[in-house]
């Protein structure tokens, strides 16, 4: 149902849908899906959906017909690209010269061929003394620079992703962010902005906007 709920509203945003897995359930409805959605905004819209879903229905699978209480994750994040470019600026560089020092012979050790380069915005220091030209040890150490300072970009994304990921509720009863009643009554609640619908078919059918801009300027 939240399947055939999203993949609806996303329809009519006209946003872009890629289905990458879709795992049925061992009797009946998904285990689990995966989708990518791609539009205009799609990431700043669909984000609040984040959080536990609730649904309260007579279940179609009890003889007995009773009242049963189900519970599904939803998990919004945004597609982060594995290439990180790294662009320095060269007004960013303080570029200092000296002597190297260590092996080397005494043609080392009397020329200021050596080369430390500091980025300033970050701190990140990276130096060659292993050339005996200088503009080879200039090259080497921007070369040591783009990956130190690549390697803290990788560890901001990887945060950023784990954030993301720590910020997940539990799938329990008292952590849904919005509840879909069938049984007795019919409505639509999301909880953290106290919003009730009694259309609860129009919501099923993808019509999200309401709960979704209340949460954003909530």
């Amino acid at each position: 149902m939240l399947f055939r709920m999203y993949t609806r509203w996303i329809d009519k945003k006209g946003y872009k849908l890629k289905i990458i897995d879709y795992q049925p359930g061992d009797e009946a409805g998904i285990k689990s899906a995966t989708l990518s959605v791609s539009g205009n905004n799609c990431y700043g819209f669909m984000k609040v959906e984040s959080g536990v879903h609730r649904l309260v229905r007579i279940s179609p699978y009890n003889a007995s017909g009773k009242r049963h209480t189900s519970f599904a994750s939803v998990f919004v994040y945004p597609e982060i690209k594995d290439e990180i470019k790294i662009d320095i600026d060269e007004s960013d560089l303080r570029i200092d010269v000296y002597r190297a020092s260590g092996a080397g012979g005494q043609h080392v050790n009397k020329t200021s061929s050596a080369v430390r380069i500091t980025h300033l915005p970050t701190g990140v220091v990276a130096q060659s003394q292993q050339e005996s030209s200088q503009h080879r040890n200039k090259d080497i150490a921007l070369k040591v620079l783009k990956s130190r300072l690549y390697q803290i970009e990788k560890k901001k994304q990887d945060q950023k992703m784990q954030n993301l990921h720590d910020g997940k509720d539990d799938i329990a009863w008292g952590s849904q962010i919005r509840s879909y009643v069938l049984h007795p009554y019919q409505m639509v609640k999301d909880h953290r902005i106290d919003l009730e619908i009694g259309d609860v078919d129009r919501v099923l059918n993808g019509d999200l906007d309401q709960f979704i801009e209340g949460v954003l300027l909530s």
